[in-house]
């Protein structure tokens, strides 16, 4: 091969790497993936587990859910003054994050202090506590006691 030849060969390969290459998340934002399951002792008793696939801040992010085999089940998405779940073809807005999580699990859920959570730092969440012992592991469990009904938030991650 000549030397030409050789180094648009090279030149080409490098520009495919870099377009391949993921982008670096801005700062402040953050990446995870992993299982969590919540448990409602409401009457009667509510559960509900799922993949999940947080990114972003809690200003500005995504959170995708999805069953074992993949399949999304809903989609959360927030920025400053909108908050949007989608669960199939159905859309639902509302002003804050805060808002909409009540959405997702019957209960508000605390998506704004788990990224303080995933990365092993103490946050306080509206009557939730979470016991940070196993996050290095990725573990994470929190509940809520009040207002009742209590609940329970149980994650395994990649850390």
């Amino acid at each position: 091969m000549t030397g030409p030849r050789r180094a648009a060969l090279l030149l080409c390969a490098g520009l495919l790497t870099a377009c391949a290459a993921p982008r670096p998340m801005p700062p402040g934002h953050s990446s995870w993936s992993g299982r969590l399951a919540v448990q409602v002792d409401s009457t009667p008793p509510q559960a509900f587990s799922a993949g999940f696939d947080l990114s972003g801040s809690p200003d500005t992010g995504e959170l995708l859910l999805s069953t074992p085999l993949g399949n999304t089940v809903a989609t959360v998405r927030w920025s400053p003054g909108l908050a949007e779940l989608q669960r199939g073809s159905q859309v639902t807005r509302r002003a804050s994050l805060g808002e909409l999580s009540a959405e997702l699990g019957d209960t508000p859920l605390p998506l704004t202090a788990l990224f303080a959570w995933l990365r092993g730092q103490p946050e306080v969440a509206d009557g939730w506590t979470a016991d940070l012992s196993r996050q290095p592991e990725g573990r994470i469990i929190a509940r809520r006691y009040t207002p009742a009904p209590a609940a329970e938030l149980r994650i395994v991650f990649q850390p």
